[in-house]
């Protein structure tokens, strides 16, 4: 945490018509940050303000929420719930959004798909919302952009904050609680409970409020010029289109143990197979077939029903009714000729650095005194070290070195990684040194 911490408080200003709830009584300052001292403790949050909204649904309904909230004013907070562990896509399923002078409004897009007049209405205002990047790419498929953002995850990171949850935070800077028990819901279910409307409407009561909190903080501090570059830098990485991932059947978990080429052809099978039906159910790939059945079936290469069956996460009924899908695909990775195998990747960037020691000494040895910079320069600014400079950067930057090691090739090559202004200033002198072999 920071060496004074961050205070439990509101913003000193109040914009018109989003009256705040009852505060605890401000204890004395300088404060603490922990169990809140007042009476009685924190305050549970546990009804919207102006009472949980009905979820809008209709065209109608959207034309009288775009008006009012082209008329509202300052920021305007976002959030956004998916279905995931229950779909197979990342879609949204619900949208809530607040402004003052709007109130708060949930937002059903099954049955309208398109936001674009929303995202008309809203497009010169700041979007505060908490761990962005979640919630970016599941908004702009209904065609919400935001082009300036607030993060108060990413806000509290830099500001030093060990517990950087919403309701952790909500708690520590406000003086409430939020209940967080329906976060993995299935939101995809209709109709949705009153229960979980009203805590998706709570999930953004408070987070203007925590902005301007966190405003305050990051000012104090004097990193509100670095929280600025890293928000420009997420709203250019949500305006990007999203990236496939090269043989995304690697990433299948346990995959480490299955050895050799033909025994990952059946991993690679059955992958493709469970993702297909995953896809054409809109279901999560792992309620069709969990990750260790495929695993299980990849080291077994079981050629029949009733040993398939014995292994584990075969049993379940859904499962046996697929039993000539997963024989099929084990069946087809087992007549592969040897030149259509899994080969071992291209590995873009340096090797693990378990490996360095092994096959370079004196990059690990570059990467450990990197390290040693990184976490001194993070912890004298209150920062967690992946928030100074990407892990990844720095093991580049060890491993292969700028032909000519100064303060401005380090900075140039750190750039290129996509460091920002803030970062390359805190860190590219000490890590030049670093860069070279001690005499």
């Amino acid at each position: 945490m920071t060496d004074e911490p961050p205070l439990r408080r509101r913003a000193a200003q109040r914009r018109a018509g989003d009256e705040p709830h009852s505060l605890p009584a401000p204890a004395p300052e300088p404060e603490t940050v922990g169990p809140d001292p007042t009476p009685g403790g924190p305050v549970p949050l546990l009804a919207p303000r102006d009472g949980t909204p009905a979820p809008i649904e209709t065209p109608a309904g959207l034309a009288d929420l775009v008006s009012r909230f082209a008329e509202g004013t300052g920021p305007v907070a976002v959030d956004a719930e998916r279905a995931s562990g229950y779909r197979y896509s990342q879609r949204a399923y619900l949208v809530q959004l607040r402004r003052a002078g709007a109130g708060t409004v949930l937002i059903d897009p099954l049955p309208l798909g398109d936001l674009r007049t929303l995202d008309e209405a809203i497009a010169d205002a700041e979007w505060v919302l908490h761990a962005a990047s979640q919630d970016l790419a599941c908004l702009a498929d209904l065609g919400l952009r935001p082009r300036r953002l607030f993060d108060t995850e990413l806000a509290a990171r830099l500001a030093g904050f060990e517990r950087v949850g919403l309701a952790a935070l909500t708690e520590a800077l406000l003086g409430f609680t939020l209940e967080k028990h329906h976060s993995a819901a299935d939101w995809s279910s209709r109709p949705l409970p009153e229960s979980w409307l009203t805590y998706a409407a709570l999930d953004v009561e408070m987070l203007t409020d925590l902005r301007d909190a966190l405003a305050v903080e990051l000012e104090r501090q004097g990193k509100d010029k670095w929280a600025a570059e890293e928000f420009a830098a997420l709203v250019a990485w949500g305006a990007q289109p999203l990236r496939q991932r090269p043989d995304p059947w690697r990433r299948t978990s346990g995959i480490h143990r299955v050895r050799g080429a033909r025994a990952q052809a059946r991993v690679r099978s059955l992958w493709y197979a469970r993702d297909e039906i995953a896809s054409r159910r809109d279901s999560a790939p792992g309620r069709v077939l969990p990750d260790a059945a495929i695993i299980a079936a990849a080291e077994m290469d079981p050629k029949d029903e009733r040993t398939l069956l014995m292994l584990p996460g075969f049993g379940g009924r859904s499962v046996r009714r697929l039993v000539r899908t997963w024989l099929d695909a084990l069946a087809d990775a087992r007549q592969l000729p040897d030149d259509a195998l899994p080969v071992s990747p291209t590995i873009d960037g340096p090797p693990p650095p378990h490996r360095w020691a092994e096959r370079d000494p004196v990059a690990a040895a570059r990467l450990a005194r990197c390290r040693e910079v990184v976490t001194r320069i993070a912890a004298a600014h209150t920062l967690p070290p992946e928030n100074l400079i990407t892990p990844d950067s720095v093991r580049r930057m060890a491993w292969i070195p700028p032909e000519e090691i100064s303060p401005e090739t380090v900075a140039e090559t750190l750039r290129g990684y996509g460091a920002r202004s803030w970062q390359v200033g805190l860190i590219s002198e000490e890590l030049a040194v670093a860069l070279v072999e001690p005499a």
